[in-house]
This record gives structure tokens, sequence and C-alpha cells, in this order.
């Protein structure tokens, strides 16, 4: 089907030459052969949508992102795709850094192997907790007859 109008013909060679460059971009290049990054978009577009049918209750704008805390959930979630969707499409993984997690992990596992395997750490740990154990002698107030 040709275009009629020259306007008509220029439209269409505009879109031809727009269509041959989203082709050659590389953007839409991984956007297209991702399935990760377009889960990624497609959840950011999801929640963005539903914070803003949430926004768009009839409640002021300031009140609702203030108190609404589904409102806040969504808009957390929305940003943290479109996050890790731009991060995709850098070509940069995201490395969470759970430091502090894995020492005070590796601290706790330490400290239950010493209290395992050291009678001297076990008793140190006792002491200190429940106070230095002292010696007791039994001795009897009835003599035997």
């Amino acid at each position: 089907m040709t275009a009629r109008t020259k306007a008509a013909r220029t439209t269409a060679r505009k879109a031809g030459h727009a269509a041959v460059e989203a082709r050659s971009n590389p953007y839409v290049q991984r956007l297209i052969e991702d399935p990760d990054l377009r889960d990624n978009v497609r959840a950011a577009y999801d929640h963005a949508l539903a914070a803003y049918r949430r926004m768009s209750n009839g409640k002021p704008a300031t009140k609702a992102l203030m108190e609404d805390k589904k409102l806040q959930r969504e808009l957390r979630e929305a940003s943290s795709s479109l996050r890790t969707a731009a991060d995709q499409i850098r070509g940069k993984q995201r490395k969470r850094k759970h430091r502090i997690r894995r020492l005070v992990m590796l601290a706790l596992i330490g400290g239950a192997l010493a209290m395992a395997f050291s009678e001297g750490a076990r008793k140190a740990v006792l002491d200190k907790l429940f106070g230095a154990e002292e010696e007791f002698e039994y001795s009897s107030t009835t003599t035997p007859a």
C-alpha cells in the first residue's frame, strides 16, 4: 500500500528511518534480547501504574504519600525495578553487599563452635552470665546415730 500524498510519504520515510535507527541502537537490542531486562521494565511499569492508581483516588497527593503504606511500597518496588533495569542496560551486575550480616553470622558460628569444643570458653561464658561458681562443701547438721 503506497501513500497517496506527499505528507504521508514523508511520514512513512521518517518512520522507516526511525525503525532502522532503533534496530541499530544497542540499548534497544539489549531490551529485545534480554528477558530479565524486559521483566524488570514490565515490573517497574506495573508498580508505577499501581502507585498512580493509588495516588489518584481523591486524596491529596501529599497526604497519600505520607500515610499510604501500600503506595510507598509500590513506589519503592518501582524504583528498585528501574534501578535494576538501568544497571542491566549499562551492563553492570548489581552486587548486594551484606558484609555486616556475613560478619555477624561468622561471629555467631565461631562462638557456637568455641562453646561446643572449649571447656574453658564455656566456663568463662557461664561465669559472666550467671556469676562465678562458688565452691560448696556440704556439711550435715544432723549427726548419724
